[in-house]
């Protein structure tokens, strides 16, 4: 049987943390779908979500099951309807920890069929987040060392142009 994970986030846009996360999660599983899936409580979004999938396919590229898809519905209902048997969230701090683990508690209420399975960050990318990056990247701050170099140019012309505007 395949084990599946679904490593969902809104990844507006995708940092070097995420790709951590995905690679490492690509290592544990026969197969892994990096979900862009809406979170209502982000309303500032930069990138579409196709534009998100898109940065997400660049940079997995290389980590042949590595899957990208877009949901705008309950996690659990897209986990359970995946096969998948896992959801796959990093870890950054203790306050990431006292959300994840109520939404763990909620998915799998709603779907006993998949365990929650927390990644802990690398040390070096404990403070990066996709609002870090563009807060910095709005400012004209170098983000090259926060966000996969393949789509480095894409953020900054976007978050650029959003400044200006």
């Amino acid at each position: 049987m395949e084990r599946i994970a679904v490593c969902p986030g809104s990844f507006d846009p995708v940092t070097i943390g995420h790709l951590d996360i995905i690679t490492r999660a690509s290592k544990l599983f026969d197969r892994v779908i990096v979900l862009v899936s809406k979170n209502i409580m982000k309303t500032n979004e930069s990138f579409t979500p196709q534009e998100r999938k898109d940065m997400i396919l660049c940079v997995t590229k290389h980590l042949s099951n590595v899957q990208v898809d877009i949901s705008d519905g309950l996690l659990a209902d897209y986990v359970k309807d995946a096969g998948a048997i896992a959801i796959v969230k990093g870890l950054r701090a203790v306050s990431d920890f006292e959300y994840e683990f109520q939404m763990a508690l909620a998915n799998r209420k709603l779907y006993a069929g998949a365990e929650t399975v927390f990644l802990t960050t690398t040390a070096e990318n404990m403070y990066l987040s996709s609002s870090v990056v563009k807060q910095i990247a709005t400012f004209g701050g170098d983000i090259s060392h926060f966000v996969p170099p393949e789509i480095l140019e894409l953020i900054e012309k976007r978050l650029v142009k959003e400044r200006l505007s």
